[in-house]
């Protein structure tokens, strides 16, 4: 498959559109939450790193209170 026809397929761009409000929603979780700041920014850099595992590893392991 050519580079442009995964610009252009829409499916594409709106899945890449939800993982980026996906990860926005668990970067705000994180912020919001309780713990340290070293806690949070491990978290941030996890999400960051790696978009859908650290966003799913998040809302399982980090939102716990």
């Amino acid at each position: 498959m050519e580079l442009y026809a995964l610009v252009v397929e829409p499916g594409v761009g709106l899945l890449g559109l939800l993982l980026l409000i996906l990860d926005i929603v668990a970067v705000v979780g994180v912020i919001r939450g309780g713990g340290s700041l070293a806690h949070k920014f491990l978290w941030i850099l996890l999400i960051f790193l790696l978009p859908i595992l650290g966003m799913i590893l998040y809302f399982v392991y980090g939102n716990r209170q």
